[in-house]
């Protein structure tokens, strides 16, 4: 029963005590007032996953890092947690190595929840799946109320005189998220300098300011045993690494720089793939997960599972721990990166709240399913209990106010509020709303603008708080209208143009990435992800093994071309977007590369199953702000690779 998995963490109160990471920096020392309170509190932590206590009533949104950062105190107290749950013994099930451990590696039984015969091995998640959005839910509950049971404790050591302000604080808490999407403020990289900047961070506590191991930064393991983790170099690391370099030398050092500038670049890609997700997949089955439906439909082949792919191969950088699947939870930027996954999930809700879970055969086995097995909406989403003998499932998990926390932009919003809020966040990169945000005249529908001038003459200067329409950050200048938009009868639209992926999740045998480039690719490959003229890439998240049967191994993804294609219609590379002027243009300029997480380079011919064909669609833009472009039918325009 969950009941008997009961933890006090007495013990890891004295283990936070003067304990160094793998940088010689310590933990947080919390003085005598640890004495006085140790004996008369515990976390009253167990593996059931409640809901999180409300606030007069209602629950608490989880806010985006930047703006937890802004609140003094829920930010210390996070930093904190984090670092409380790390130093916390790994032998606690709630310490952060056993719920990281949860999803991959090492293959642990947590909560008692035990293996199908031969998955001893396997992780709990579920990828290439209908349940990939809503497993991850509760799994990230699991981490919220642990962290939030711990938060509740530091903030009772306070001193008298900022006890209550400090508890309100401690009482409103929820985990962050991290929104790679949105352009980020002026002067700032996608990646936060919180999260990689420094391995130490001052951090104000009950016991004064103090210099501590940035839990955000890395996760050191304490103790370190390479003989649980079978892949070199995972077995020689003590703690997680990102873009580290050397790429696998015992003592790499991670590269956070290298990964703020690759996110960076790819924000016109992971933003325009965003906003065709929330636009055009108002199916479930669709934009739950990337595996391969075998339907000849060109509008459905990215999903929030592949677009989340992309992002941790990207932030993985080179053999980062995020970049592959089993080792990726260990990464602290993991659950920052899954709460975003999860606000995505909850916003494309409110938008398409008639579609859900249909029962679908899994792809892959997991810690606790088999290849093949049939999974639906009652399907129990192991190990993560809602009382001592029973899961959650998908239907338990539908609202996620169930749990006791919200976002934002879905707290008590109606479906015009969240669509105005995915247009004034993610359209940096898109020309569906120019109009609403550059509060310049529009076409008239003789294709004249309303004062009287012609498309020929007449062009527009983006808004000063917008970004490029492209895959650089510098100005494009003035943009020539006419070689974007169409005016007709119904309105004012664009041609979407998109590269379709298809390809076998295991090709390689790793975590690899498919890029797109206009133009000369430099012969290094570990520039690839920082060159001026990179459209975006497709992050294939994988193992370093084939699964048993080759063929339940297709995946599908995108990489937009719009933006591109805009700038280049700005610096007067091709006349319009039409097909007439684009084709020619995408024959000629396209390049592919495919290398895989280490920077080796692959020809085309050795990935199996990959295909990629060039399409594109009519996109009606929208006249208010609370509502979404429409797409036409998505017309296949050529092969890149047949």
């Amino acid at each position: 029963m969950a009941s008997i998995l009961t933890f006090v963490l007495f013990a890891s109160i004295f283990f936070s005590h003067g304990l160094a990471n793998a940088h010689g920096v310590k933990g947080y020392d919390y003085g005598h007032r640890m004495g006085l309170r140790v004996n008369k509190r515990d976390f009253g932590q167990s593996s059931i996953v409640g809901s999180l206590p409300l606030v007069d009533g209602q629950p608490q949104p989880r806010l985006e890092i930047r703006d937890l950062q802004k609140n003094h105190d829920q930010w210390n107290l996070y930093i904190l947690a984090l670092s409380w749950m790390q130093y916390t013994s790994q032998d606690s099930p709630f310490s952060f190595y056993q719920i990281a451990g949860i999803h991959g590696a090492p293959g642990q039984t947590w909560g008692n929840v035990s293996p199908l015969p031969g998955n001893d091995n396997i992780g709990y998640c579920h990828h290439v799946s209908i349940l990939f959005p809503t497993w991850h839910r509760p799994y990230l509950v699991l981490y919220e109320q642990t962290m939030y049971n711990i938060v509740q404790f530091i903030a009772s050591l306070w001193p008298p005189e900022d006890l209550d302000r400090v508890q309100g604080a401690a009482k409103r808490f929820r985990i962050p998220y991290w929104d790679w999407a949105a352009a980020p403020p002026a002067g700032e990289s996608v990646l936060p300098l919180s999260i990689g900047g420094s391995s130490v961070v001052n951090v104000t506590g009950p016991n004064g300011i103090q210099s501590v191991s940035n839990p955000l930064f890395s996760f050191a393991f304490k103790p370190f045993n390479g003989s649980i983790f079978p892949d070199a170099p995972y077995n020689k690391w003590n703690e997680t690494k990102r873009a580290p370099y050397p790429n696998t030398d015992p003592n790499a050092i991670s590269n956070n720089s290298f990964v703020a500038t690759s996110l960076d670049k790819h924000l016109p890609s992971y933003q325009q793939r965003l906003y065709n997700l929330f636009a055009n997949y108002p199916n479930y089955t669709h934009f739950s997960n990337e595996g391969w439906i075998g339907q000849n439909n060109s509008g459905t082949f990215d999903s929030i599972e592949s677009l989340h792919d992309s992002v941790h191969t990207i932030g993985g950088g080179g053999w980062g721990h995020l970049a592959i699947i089993a080792y990726s939870s260990f990464d602290p930027l993991f659950f920052l990166h899954h709460a975003n996954v999860d606000r995505i999930f909850a916003m494309w809700q409110v938008i398409h709240n008639d579609t859900y879970v249909v029962p679908t055969a899994a792809v892959y086995a997991s810690h606790t399913q088999n290849q093949g097995d049939i999974e639906d909406i009652q399907t129990p989403l192991k190990p993560f209990f809602v009382n001592d003998t029973s899961f959650w499932t998908s239907d338990m998990a539908r609202n996620l106010e169930t749990f006791g926390y919200t976002y934002t932009e879905v707290s008590n919003k109606t479906r015009g509020e969240v669509v105005a809020a995915i247009n004034r966040l993610y359209t940096d990169y898109s020309p569906a709303t120019i109009a609403l945000r550059s509060n310049q005249n529009s076409l008239s529908h003789a294709g004249q603008w309303a004062d009287g001038q012609t498309p020929k003459t007449k062009v527009v200067q983006r808004a000063q708080k917008s970004r490029v329409m492209a895959w650089q950050h510098g100005s494009i200048g003035h943009l020539p209208m006419n070689a974007i938009f169409k005016a007709n009868s119904s309105g004012k639209s664009y041609r979407e143009w998109i590269a379709n992926i298809e390809v076998k999740k295991h090709a390689l045998k790793n975590s690899f990435l498919i890029y797109l480039f206009l133009g000369d690719v430099p012969d290094d490959s570990s520039s690839w992800q920082s060159v001026d003229n990179l459209i975006g890439s497709l992050g294939v998240f994988a193992g370093h093994s084939r699964p048993t049967r080759a063929e339940h191994g297709k995946v599908t993804g995108t990489i937009p071309l719009t933006s591109a294609l805009m700038r280049m219609a700005a610096d007067g590379h091709v006349q319009s977007l039409d097909p007439e002027y684009v084709e020619p243009f995408l024959r000629s300029a396209l390049q592919l590369r495919v290398a895989v997480v280490d920077g080796t380079v692959f020809s085309v011919n050795e990935v199996s199953g990959l295909r990629i064909s060039i399409v594109s669609s009519v996109v009606a833009i929208p006249t208010t702000e609370d509502k979404l472009p429409r797409w036409g039918e998505v017309e296949s325009n050529f092969d890149l690779v047949a």
